[in-house]
């Protein structure tokens, strides 16, 4: 099993950054990829960055160029850099790790982004 807890969600205006966190432990593959993925209120969950062991990274088109995903793999800990928010990034945003072809979720942290 592995567990992800995220952290550094909240309020903000819009045109502000946040840094959200997730931390991996338990049974991870040092080959797993992590990723971030949002769902705002009555709507699907969404794929927002994703980075793969390596470093390779893939972003929504919707926040190229605003967000920035990075990890610590010394550390199991995939972080996301949001700038210039905007209100509709307001969301639950997730954390996901894939780990031996096995997908995880954390419990979610609440982005709220005020016009």
């Amino acid at each position: 099993q592995v567990q992800l807890v995220e952290s550094g969600g909240g309020l903000v205006q819009a045109g502000g950054s946040l840094r959200l966190s997730c931390a991996a432990s338990g049974r991870i593959s040092s080959s797993s990829a992590m990723g971030w993925y949002r769902q705002a209120p009555g709507k699907q969950r969404d794929l927002v960055a994703i980075i793969s062991s390596g470093g390779s990274t893939n972003y929504a088109d919707s926040v190229k160029g605003r967000f920035t995903i990075s990890r610590d793999n010394a550390k199991n800990t995939v972080y996301l850099q949001m700038n210039s928010l905007k209100p509709e990034d307001t969301a639950v945003y997730y954390c996901n790790a894939i780990s031996y072809g096995n997908n995880f979720w954390g419990q979610g942290t609440q982005v709220t982004v005020s016009a």
